[in-house]
């Protein structure tokens, strides 16, 4: 990696790092704020893919820095559910945007296949989030 990608990277991979620790921390409270069960299995579910992009990306950052990362809540919970699954529908959006974008740099294959496997993801996420903000509005 040349000095610009790496820095370019470092600065990604933090603000992943922070988008899956808001994310993890949003969507345990959007869980519990709706009473339908099936809605609050399929949020949890989507939380621990959350859980298991932070710990991938915290691994790539440990391996790269030998520090563990400091991550910082990047977005602020919704009180209201409705609320919650619009913001989250149009975060999990831009973030597949911003994950194949880092994919797409990304010369080393192990950090781009994560990266690239991470925005197919949340693409199922936005769609989950999208089915139910829609169920909500109806």
């Amino acid at each position: 990696m040349n000095s610009y990608v790496n820095a370019r990277f470092m600065k990604d991979l933090e603000k992943a790092i922070n988008g899956e620790y808001s994310a993890i921390h949003c969507y345990a409270q959007l869980a519990h704020l709706t009473e339908k069960e099936n809605m609050r299995k399929q949020i949890l579910e989507i939380r621990q893919d959350e859980i298991k992009h932070f710990q991938q990306f915290e691994h790539i950052y440990f391996s790269l820095t030998g520090k563990r990362p400091q991550p910082k809540m990047s977005e602020k919970c919704s009180d209201d559910f409705k609320r919650g699954l619009e913001i989250a529908l149009q975060d999990e959006q831009q973030t597949v945007d911003f994950y194949l974008e880092i994919a797409d740099y990304m010369t080393i294959p192990f950090i781009k296949e994560t990266f690239r496997r991470a925005a197919a993801d949340e693409q199922n996420h936005a769609v989950w989030f999208l089915y139910y903000f829609l169920k909500e509005k109806s």
